[in-house]
């Protein structure tokens, strides 16, 4: 009831006008994300030596020297959510820097660990998305099955539906959808070597999409690992001959998984089929999930949080925590799992059968 609502002190009452300001702002941080991408401020500063002022940067990118004001404020609010670092000296103009998160969005850096994420700021922050996201109450109300997303564009994203419908932002989106599959790969191989040391076997699901990137650098760095590929039989003609480093299976992989003693999981829904192509425990079986779980007390709640309400609107997937990850490998037909260690925003499970 109303009346059983403590009134909030003035202190309380001013803090939160600013928290609403803040929140309902927020949404600028992500477009101006954007605009320094279309810009193309973080190549420009990684190509001036990693380190450039807004008035160098005015120069390098070819932009009216009226706009030096608004560039300032720009880069300003940038450093502050720590896309860039920021020097400053009593004597001279601020120099903004590469953070880790801007280097993600240079262009043309050739290290094998270096993925550029530009395609996934221009992703989440396209019109496409944002108004699906405009549209979630509307959404809510209706008794419907499909995503926020398919319902307003009639199209499923990262599907040929939205193909059809805008070949460039399908286009581009596969390219996010890659760097949020694939980043870390090499890393990955150095941070679980030990994970993949016993295994002679392995089964790599690679998704409807045929990505098998993850496949290719096991292999690499394990070459001793017998490695089949299940893909849909339209990617398989598209796959090099790899000799006897891979091979590719036709198959649906909802029906069937090839047999191995361990499957590498991309894809949540197979959980029931990977039971049966992997031998038992003792005999070494085992499936590897690489995924976000939702940490209700850990620095990435709120990243967790996000990428779940944005699957919610965007796709019919969503993000579990670890209670409910449980429940879904014991539906599956598991019997116990281990979380091994913390990978960025998502953490690596071995399930047991």
């Amino acid at each position: 009831m109303a009346s059983e609502v403590v009134r909030p002190s003035d202190a309380e009452l001013l803090k939160a006008q600013a928290d609403i300001w803040r929140l309902s702002l927020s949404y600028l941080t992500p477009l101006s994300l954007r605009c320094a991408v279309e810009l193309g401020i973080p190549t420009a500063i990684y190509r001036h030596g990693g380190a450039a002022s807004a008035a160098e940067l005015v120069t390098a990118l070819s932009l009216p020297s009226t706009k030096l004001p608004f560039l300032r404020r720009l880069l300003r609010l940038l450093a502050a959510s720590g896309v860039f670092t920021v020097d400053k000296q009593s004597s001279e103009e601020e120099r903004y820097r590469i953070s880790p998160v801007s280097y993600l969005l240079v262009d043309g850096i050739p290290h094998e660990d270096h993925m550029n994420h530009t395609a996934l700021v221009l992703t989440c922050t396209s019109t496409r998305y944002i108004e699906a996201g405009i549209g979630l109450a509307e959404w809510f109300k209706r008794d419907v099955v499909t995503s926020p997303f398919e319902e307003l564009h009639g199209a499923t994203l990262f599907h040929e539906s939205m193909g059809s419908l805008d070949a460039d932002f399908h286009d581009m989106a596969s390219e996010a959808l890659d760097a949020h599959d694939n980043f870390g790969i090499e890393i990955a191989m150095r941070e679980f070597r030990d994970l993949f040391e016993g295994i002679q076997s392995m089964t790599y699901c690679c998704g409807n999409f045929g990505d098998d990137k993850g496949a290719r650098a096991i292999v690499k760095a394990f070459p001793h690992i017998k490695c089949t590929v299940l893909a849909p039989p339209k990617i398989i003609a598209t796959k090099p001959a790899d000799g006897a480093m891979i091979n590719y299976v036709e198959g649906d992989m909802f029906s069937f998984i090839p047999p191995a003693q361990t499957v590498v999981l991309k894809c949540v829904k197979l959980l029931a089929q990977c039971r049966k192509a992997i031998p038992s425990r003792k005999d070494g079986g085992k499936v590897i999930i690489g995924d976000i779980m939702i940490d209700h007390s850990g620095p990435m709640l709120e990243t967790h949080l996000l990428m779940d309400i944005g699957m919610m609107t965007m796709t019919k997937g969503r993000q579990r925590d670890e209670k409910e990850w449980s429940e879904l490998f014991t539906k599956a037909g598991f019997s116990e799992y281990k979380i091994l260690k913390e990978f960025g925003a998502r953490v690596a499970f071995e399930v047991y059968p």
